[in-house]
């Protein structure tokens, strides 16, 4: 059975070639060139933001699956997920953000029981299933609100968040600062 969404979303998203900002790629790139020897905190800052609009777009500029990233790079880590599981749960994960993302499902993907899925999941990805959910739906905020007019409220349901208190408040929680003054800062950059 489906379950409707909390508040729903007034657009679909767009794919990431058909709104990727170029000039504030070009402005954050120059800000960075010009920060890297003075103040190296904003040019990491500046390219921090520069792979956070990019990392949804493969070089033809179609959207491409967001990948988790394994902890390990020789290949699967021992007591881990499976590349293929990996694969799986993350394109679930991508496809459903704005929507309620159940452990058990992911687990069930994996074909695995609930508690041996996030232990297998931390383990290869270093990170728990509901931090990874919440830092992809943070992200996909983030590239909503440099490349879109909507509200906050409208961006918070789009991610999967229950209101624009829910956003802001994790916002604040991982990122020091409210969404609204995070999005005026990047939106000057421009």
């Amino acid at each position: 059975m489906k379950v409707t969404p909390v508040c729903q979303r007034t657009q679909e998203v767009p794919p990431a070639h058909a709104v990727f900002p170029l000039p504030l790629a070009a402005k954050l790139v120059a800000d960075a060139d010009e920060a890297i020897e003075g103040d190296p905190a904003l040019a990491r800052a500046c390219l921090r933001q520069i792979a956070l609009l990019i990392e949804g777009c493969d070089p033809e500029g179609s959207r491409a699956s967001i990948r988790l990233r394994p902890v390990s790079v020789d290949g699967p880590v021992r007591g881990g997920l499976a590349t293929w599981q990996i694969r799986l749960v993350a394109a679930h994960i991508e496809a459903n953000l704005s929507d309620t993302i159940h452990v058990e499902t992911l687990a069930e993907i994996a074909r695995l029981s609930s508690g041996h899925f996030c232990r297998a999941f931390k383990t290869s990805i270093g990170e728990t299933p509901h931090t990874h959910i919440v830092r992809r739906r943070l992200e996909r905020a983030k590239m909503l609100m440099l490349t879109t007019s909507e509200t906050l409220s409208q961006i918070a349901c789009a991610c999967g968040l229950t209101d624009q208190a829910h956003l802001t408040r994790l916002f604040r929680q991982h990122v020091g600062d409210t969404p609204l003054n995070w999005r005026r800062k990047w939106r000057q950059a421009a």
